[in-house]
């Protein structure tokens, strides 16, 4: 870690100026030689750091969403050309460089932060040395020196000897304890900030492999900060600590106020969205009218949450606009009422095992039918044979029949022609 901490060494002396400003400021309220002062002095170098990189962070946020978008078809490129590594390369690159994203942007904040961590780092270093560094004379060296965080000084780490820790005047113990609480914290609220990215803001109708991924680093990434830690000095954990904070804050807003579509932020997003609206019969904000503005002009290729945002506005007889407002209109209920109606007298689907049941009752209802049919014309044929009326006097259909020449038709017989007889 010192060898890494001194490439950055030419960074140092901005560090180290920047914090000896803000010593100075809390100095002047706490005491030049409090925990607080030099606490205070790293937590504000962290903030000042923080607000230079909203741009880069708002660059990772539209780059996250980018490629959870494209994540379909990367899927699709990758196999249909599994077989030609180079050719599935360039089409990734052709896609990424159509759709304007790179995926190195999510990382940007994390690369520009590190310079800062390590020269940070580097200054710590050199005060539990007692070595002057960057514009850190002597006077402020003992004064750093002397400064202890609940007990813990700004300068040690948890894996320090009794001796080196005593010479900082502390003791092991309370080092240890200290570090061991910030150390949980650090990784603690790292996990919590990827779990509110992987539960509340991605897209739950996308499967994808980089899911899984984002979901490992959820595990993995406090694990490697819980097993650095224990080589931080209580003030780079300070800074760690601090900037995990501001990353769990900033995301929470933006989860809130511009939620990834097709997610369960947006959902919920819409729902505080249309009860405004009901409220006040109008979309207040200049961002709620940029949101609304988007659902109107993706037309019919809004998710099922725009979708349900929409019908719930014509509910209210509200049309929205393309310049993000809401109107009065009479139609819009009438089309979400018909549109209810129409769902409603879809027929539900059927499952496999129900089609093949519902196809085995109308077999053995057509076999039933056909059988009945054949059955009941023989009955209807061998009735009038058994219930037709004997001839008067006693004698019996067969002597009759007997009595009748051959060749005679039964029945009534026409008279023969006169020239016949």
């Amino acid at each position: 870690m010192d060898t890494i901490a001194s490439l950055f060494s030419f960074i140092t002396w901005p560090v180290s100026w920047v914090i000896v400003q803000f010593h100075k400021l809390y100095g002047a309220i706490f005491g030049p030689d409090t925990g607080w002062a030099w606490g205070l002095s790293i937590v504000s170098l962290v903030v000042l750091i923080r607000i230079c990189l909203v741009p880069l962070f708002v660059k990772q946020i539209k780059s996250t969403r980018n490629m959870q978008v494209l994540q379909p078809k990367m899927k699709a490129i990758q196999e249909r050309y599994k077989s030609d590594k180079q050719r599935q390369s360039e089409e990734m690159m052709k896609l990424y460089k159509e759709t304007g994203t790179n995926p190195l942007s999510s990382c940007l904040p994390i690369l520009a932060q590190s310079p800062f961590f390590f020269a940070l780092y580097h200054v710590l270093s050199a005060i539990a040395s007692n070595k002057k560094i960057g514009v850190i004379d002597q006077s402020l060296l003992d004064s750093a020196r002397q400064a202890h965080i609940f007990g813990a000084p700004l300068a040690a780490k948890f894996m320090d000897s009794a001796d080196k820790v005593q010479a900082l005047g502390a003791s092991l113990v309370d080092v240890r304890v200290v570090t061991a609480v910030m150390i949980v914290m650090m990784s603690a609220s790292q996990f919590f900030t990827q779990r509110q990215l992987m539960t509340k803001n991605v897209d739950l109708t996308v499967k994808t492999p980089y899911m899984q991924q984002q979901k490992m680093l959820m595990y993995i990434f406090p694990l490697i900060f819980a097993v650095m830690g224990i080589n931080f000095p209580v003030g780079v954990l300070v800074y760690w600590l601090t900037t995990n904070v501001w990353t769990m804050g900033q995301q929470m807003y933006v989860i809130n106020q511009n939620p990834t579509p097709g997610s369960k932020a947006q959902d919920q997003y819409l729902g505080r969205l249309l009860k405004s609206v009901t409220t006040h019969g109008e979309v207040r904000g200049r961002t709620k009218r940029n949101t609304v503005k988007r659902i109107v002009s993706k037309g019919p290729d809004r998710n099922d949450i725009e979708r349900k945002f929409v019908t719930g506005l014509a509910k209210l007889g509200l049309a929205p606009q393309e310049d993000g407002s809401v109107v009065k209109s009479d139609t819009a209920v009438a089309d979400a009422e018909g549109g209810a109606a129409q769902r409603r007298q879809q027929p539900k689907r059927q499952s496999k095992a129900q089609r093949h049941t519902g196809a085995g009752q109308q077999s053995g209802t057509k076999d039933t039918d056909s059988s009945a049919s054949e059955t009941t014309p023989s009955l209807q044929k061998k009735a009038p044979q058994d219930d037709k009326p004997k001839p008067a006097g006693g004698k019996s259909a067969s002597g009759s029949s007997r009595q009748a020449k051959s060749g005679q038709r039964k029945g009534p017989q026409r008279p023969k022609h006169p020239s016949k007889k």
